[in-house]
């Protein structure tokens, strides 16, 4: 973090939270009169002259008062994640948190309705974007497969994990293959591979593949192939709400503005690409406009943290908005579901 003295910390804050607050420049007076610091109003101002010099401040029009720059919310945001754990950091109530455990945990088995109640929750309390991609396949724990034949070369694969997950696939298979051959290739993959993740299982079919091909089972060489195509799944969900409440905002009041981030959410690729850069990380991660590396989000903010199984990153869940984004709210929001939503798992 850039080094700035304490009198230009405090400045530069009161600036970042009356903007939050409201979103119209901010003037020095306004900043002598509602913070109690004893700096003299022309002392403010030499303040936020260099603030702006150094990049944290800038001034829409001349005579207009400030407003943050990304530099300025990063040195912001720094500072807060720094007392995250200290009484400074906002938080809600226990009780809210409690009620919403309780919540996810009662539609636990239906997991399209448990993601769906999360980032409708994230967006009611924060009125920006709440988004979730559900468990990867990948890292999911394998526990049955059935083969169910569909046309003569073509069977449909029903893929059930141990967090509830199910994916279908039509996959092709040899016509020689019998329903019969088929159960009896799904009693082979359950007994061996069941309890596994997807990633481990991958693995083990590449040696196991080169084993059966030397002891030259037809079957078992089969099986092997069906399933290697059964869990290869390209993984586009993702859950996003909030869409309409967050062109309310002021920060959205042109219609240039709504069309970017329309089409920067509608095109859910662009958040699984975001997304998918933090998928094995740890913690809670902010991106700020310009710091945000995927390029159609760069005028927006995101507060994004895996959830867990155990060690197992299984998902991402993320708030999105605009860059006067309330940070304390939304990083603690973010923390706290994510946490809740790893011991649901658990």
């Amino acid at each position: 973090m850039e080094f700035l003295d304490e009198r230009s910390k405090q400045i530069l804050y009161a600036v970042v939270q009356s903007y939050i607050s409201k979103p119209e420049p901010v003037g020095s007076r306004f900043v002598t009169k509602k913070y109690s610091f004893g700096f003299s109003p022309a002392t403010v101002r030499n303040i936020m002259a260099d603030l702006e010099e150094l990049g944290f401040l800038s001034q829409p029009h001349t005579s207009a008062g400030r407003v943050p720059t990304d530099k300025g919310y990063r040195f912001y945001v720094d500072s807060i994640m720094g007392v995250r754990d200290a009484d400074r950091f906002i938080s809600p109530s226990n009780d809210f948190m409690q009620q919403f455990a309780r919540k996810i945990e009662s539609i636990r088995s239906d997991l399209d309705n448990m993601f769906l109640e999360i980032t409708n929750t994230l967006s009611m309390m924060s009125n920006y974007i709440g988004v979730v991609t559900p468990p990867r396949a990948e890292k999911t724990i394998f526990t049955r497969i059935e083969f169910i034949r569909y046309r003569e070369d073509k069977v449909v694969a029903v893929l059930l994990t141990e967090e509830g997950v199910i994916k279908n696939k039509v996959i092709k298979v040899d016509l020689r293959l019998t329903q019969d051959d088929l159960n009896r290739i799904a009693d082979y993959l359950n007994r061996e591979y069941s309890g596994r993740t997807i990633d481990e299982i991958k693995g083990l079919l590449v040696k196991r593949a080169y084993k059966e091909k030397a002891l030259w089972d037809r079957l078992i060489s089969k099986a092997i192939k069906i399933y290697e195509q059964a869990i290869s799944f390209k993984e586009n969900d993702v859950f996003v709400s909030g869409l309409y409440d967050v062109m309310n905002l002021p920060d959205f009041s042109d219609i240039s503005k709504i069309k970017e981030i329309s089409k920067a959410i509608k095109d859910k690729h662009i958040i699984l690409k975001l997304l998918d850069e933090l998928s094995d990380s740890e913690g809670v991660h902010v991106f700020i406009g310009s710091e945000n590396p995927v390029e159609e989000m760069k005028k927006l903010s995101v507060v994004a943290s895996t959830y867990k199984e155990k060690d197992r990153p299984m998902g991402v869940i993320a708030l999105i908005g605009p860059t006067r984004m309330d940070y304390p709210k939304a990083i603690y929001m973010v923390d706290a579901i994510a946490r809740c939503i790893s011991r649901t798992f658990d």
